[in-house]
């Protein structure tokens, strides 16, 4: 049984680390279809994270725009909130006013 309950737990934690990529995946390809530095805006929230591997890697896989789906703004905040993310969705949101506040 301890065998069992192990594996699940696992899986539970692979399945979370994939998803967890996923959003950080869906932010940094938010930040270039928007014109942003994705890892300029992640040290706001998280100064201390410079360097982040996860990050790093997401960004590798960013496409150009032009080549990217629309990712809607409640899309990204939304992602960003379901894994806890408040920080950075407080820097997101900035980040959106700052570009309304400029198509005015």
């Amino acid at each position: 049984m301890d065998e069992y309950r192990k594996s699940v737990e696992d899986r539970i934690v692979d399945s979370y680390k994939r998803d967890e990529e996923m959003m950080i995946l869906v932010f940094a390809q938010w930040c270039v279809n928007n014109g942003l530095d994705p890892e300029a805006l992640y040290l706001q929230a998280y100064p201390q994270q410079q360097g982040n591997e996860q990050l790093a890697r997401a960004i590798a896989l960013t496409v150009p725009v032009d080549e990217s789906g629309f990712i809607s703004d409640d899309t990204v905040l939304g992602v960003l909130s379901l894994y806890g993310n408040d920080d950075l969705a407080f820097v997101i949101t900035e980040a959106i006013a700052a570009r309304g506040n400029a198509e005015k």
